[in-house]
């Protein structure tokens, strides 16, 4: 997954479509699958603290806008977050772009996120 050519291989469905990247989300969904249903089976977690497992299972439109930004940088760059810095660990001056632009898209959220806030005290 640090192979942006891979990734962009995986997502060309209308050309010379590569399905290994494939075999890597299946194994990624197997360990999740694992790890979840022994977390909802724990009270604590394996360091001592509280088990704090998602309740909403709502579809909304944060989640909604969020995941097309993540699958629009993803198919446009070829990176997603966790390869990127392990790309820039390598000197890949295309992963070192992709950090700083998901750095300041990171700082936009959270000047947006209390944005509204500031002004419901205010108000």
């Amino acid at each position: 997954m640090t192979d942006p050519s891979k990734v962009l291989g995986f997502l060309d469905l209308a050309g010379l479509w590569d399905p290994s990247l494939a075999f890597v989300m299946g194994g990624a969904i197997l360990v999740s699958l694992g790890a979840f249903t022994l977390a909802k089976k724990r009270t604590t977690s394996f360091l001592g603290g509280a088990m704090q497992m998602p309740t909403s299972r709502d579809i909304d439109k944060r989640l909604v806008t969020g995941s097309l930004f993540f699958g629009a940088g993803w198919g446009l760059a070829g990176f997603c977050p966790g390869p990127a810095l392990v790309s820039v660990g390598t000197g890949n001056p295309k992963a070192v772009v992709f950090v700083l632009a998901m750095l300041a898209g990171m700082a936009l959220f959270e000047v947006l996120e209390r944005r509204p806030a500031k002004l419901a005290l205010k108000g």
